[in-house]
């Protein structure tokens, strides 16, 4: 069986006159015109204000979480450093015998 246009279209006599019907219902209708003018339709001062404070949120967040990465990093790269120069201290005192035994 195949797709619904062509079953109602294989449906027998009145398949065609279904098939017109339907494609008459798709067909598109035209939108009524809009009650108001759509280019002096504007969102006002207080959708100006609620996009300046999600822009601004915006901006705020973007640089905290530079400076967050940015500290975590720094941190990592102490730490690196630091393991870096008490390993052959560690390596050091694992080689030599404890004294006083």
């Amino acid at each position: 069986m195949g797709s619904t246009l062509q079953g109602a279209a294989e449906a027998g006599p009145e398949g065609p006159i279904a098939l017109s019907i339907l494609l008459a219902s798709l067909a598109a209708t035209p939108t009524p015109p809009p009650e108001f003018d759509e280019n002096l339709v504007t969102p006002g001062p207080w959708g100006f204000i609620i996009i300046l404070f999600i822009a601004v949120v915006t901006i705020l967040l973007i640089l905290d979480m530079t400076r967050r990465v940015r500290r975590t990093r720094y941190r990592a790269e102490v730490r690196e450093r630091l393991e870096r120069e008490q390993a052959p201290e560690q390596a050091q005192e694992q080689d030599d015998p404890p004294k006083g035994a």
